[in-house]
């Protein structure tokens, strides 16, 4: 084993203790929470070590440099989830390897989403992003909209050929009433999916929780915590 893959392997461990603790904790079946490792700035070798230490989920959030990525890692049996802020001049690109996109913040998203993965074929699961730091009727800070606008939203991608509703997705906010408080901003992002599921049955995933914060995520009933740090280390550039 080299001693990147070790080292990788070492991380996904302690990771997985946490998540497992975390599970305990919270009284939920470790089954319950999917670990998505978000592999942005790391080059496809890391994809490739990480594919064979059993991870099956990675998350990117720049198209330049997930789809050639993607392309490199192809013949791996990986589910790729797109979780950064999109352009619609991307979604072409990013609906030929993504399969789940996290960030879906507008109806002209939408459109442009059920156009790029209908003309390929494809299906590709959408959440909407919500912003927990948003006004009523108004987008955040760092993508996604306020809790006012979420069931319209999801009631067009659920319309939308090529789409399927998958759930919810949100970040920890910097500003407003849920700064510095994750486990709040979590338990109210179960809220607004507890109201989307009764609209949507289908639209069960949840995804919230990052390295710092993954703990709280569970806690709050999380689907799905999106981990780069804690597995690839601190990013390129950002020492």
């Amino acid at each position: 084993m080299t001693d990147r893959k070790a080292q990788l392997a070492a991380n996904l461990a302690r990771v997985e203790e946490r998540i497992a603790a975390a599970c305990d904790a919270a009284g939920r079946d470790r089954k319950d929470v999917t670990l998505v490792v978000v592999t942005k700035t790391y080059p496809a070798s890391d994809v490739r070590f990480l594919s064979e230490l059993g991870v099956q989920q990675v998350a990117e959030n720049r198209d330049q440099d997930a789809a050639p990525k993607a392309a490199e890692c192809a013949d791996l049996p990986l589910t790729w989830h797109f979780v950064g802020q999109l352009q619609t001049n991307k979604v072409r690109s990013v609906v030929g390897y993504a399969d789940v996109v996290h960030s879906v913040d507008r109806l002209r998203l939408v459109g442009a989403l059920s156009t790029a993965a209908v003309a390929r074929g494809r299906e590709v699961g959408c959440l909407v992003q919500v912003a927990l730091d948003a006004e009523s009727g108004t987008q955040g800070s760092r993508g996604g909209v306020a809790p006012d606008v979420v069931g319209g939203l999801a009631d067009a991608i659920a319309a939308a050929p090529g789409l399927r509703l998958d759930g919810l997705m949100t970040v920890a906010p910097l500003d407003g009433p849920y700064r510095g408080q994750p486990r709040a901003a979590f338990d109210r992002l179960a809220e607004i999916s507890s109201g989307l599921r009764a609209a949507h049955p289908a639209a069960t995933m949840v995804s919230a929780g990052m390295s710092a914060d993954l703990e709280q995520a569970v806690a709050a009933g999380a689907t799905h915590v999106r981990v780069g740090t804690a597995v690839l280390g601190v990013r390129p550039g950002l020492r």
